[in-house]
């Protein structure tokens, strides 16, 4: 067994053809791959994971080691990140809440307090001190998790002293998900992005149930195989209801009404889900893939 900075890596001899994973979920290369993937797939050394925390505001979860690469996803403060490689300025591995496989600058996660607070409005600020005027020191985005000692209104962390009343006890849950989705009304389209200042469809959904107790896979076509229960045809949707297209998702904010963050509008809107079907429609031969029901 040799050692890197913070994972042990392990050689394991493979017998048999390796599985056909999907990359996105199960964190392997040629080089190195997850240890929980020993005997299911090759590579020339396995890792044990070492779980760090976000430490920014949000950090862009990358394809590539490489800055310009295609940004995947995003971590917010204080969701975790289970390191496989490490490099000068990258580290390789995978987000703790959906397991979903990226690179993230080394200067993102760091070790910090298990988290007991998060965000559960849009967006808030840390301030410098427990005072509305005050200047803050950081934006926090909805599903941010943060971790400090409360005082009257204020909540003091390591980035600053945050308003209670934009908190909740981690673990609490909302009840509709389609409210939590709402308060990123205007939110700008982000691909990739999970929160306030820019967010993706598949994101949208996903931060939405996570509010609500409800874990959610990162991509809307995962979301589709694993979310609700499929409707007939027929059916009348209500809201709550999902709406599956080609490479987009969106919630039913009411019977007719479509909430989703949008490319074509560059920003999470209300739209008639007639509109979006027919806009679907000039470039896909079956518009709409799935409806479903949360159950």
């Amino acid at each position: 067994m040799t050692k890197t900075s913070q994972t042990s890596r392990v050689r394991f001899a493979l017998a048999g053809p390796s599985e056909n994973l999907d990359p996105r979920i199960n964190a392997y290369r040629a080089d190195i791959a997850d240890m929980a993937l020993a005997g299911r797939i090759f590579a020339h050394y396995y890792a044990h994971p070492s779980v760090r925390q976000c430490i920014v505001p949000h950090a862009p979860l990358h394809e590539g080691p490489d800055r310009e690469s295609t940004m995947t996803s995003e971590l917010l403060f204080g969701e975790g990140f289970a390191v496989i490689d490490r490099t000068k300025d990258w580290v390789w591995g995978f987000c703790t809440h959906d397991h979903y496989v990226g690179y993230l600058p080394a200067d993102a996660i760091g070790e910090a307090d298990a988290p007991d607070h998060i965000v559960v409005v849009a967006k808030t600020a840390a301030h410098l001190s427990p005072d509305m005027t005050a200047d803050t020191h950081a934006a926090l985005t909805m599903g941010a998790r943060l971790s400090g000692s409360a005082s009257g209104n204020w909540l003091e962390t390591s980035l600053g002293f945050v308003p209670l009343a934009d908190l909740a006890a981690l673990g609490t849950t909302e009840s509709d998900p389609v409210t939590v989705a709402e308060q990123l009304i205007e939110a700008p389209y982000l691909w990739g992005g999970r929160g306030a200042a820019g967010i993706d469809c598949s994101g949208l959904v996903q931060i939405a149930l996570g509010l609500c107790g409800t874990e959610a896979p990162r991509d809307s076509d995962m979301q589709m195989a694993s979310l609700g229960e499929p409707l007939a045809d027929d059916a009348v949707l209500k809201r709550g209801d999902i709406v599956f297209f080609p490479d987009h998702v969106g919630w039913m904010a009411d019977p007719e009404t479509l909430l989703h963050a949008a490319h074509h509008h560059g920003k999470v809107v209300y739209e008639p889900l007639e509109d979006v079907v027919a806009r679907i429609g000039q470039e896909h031969d079956r518009p709409v893939l799935a409806r479903k029901r949360l159950v």
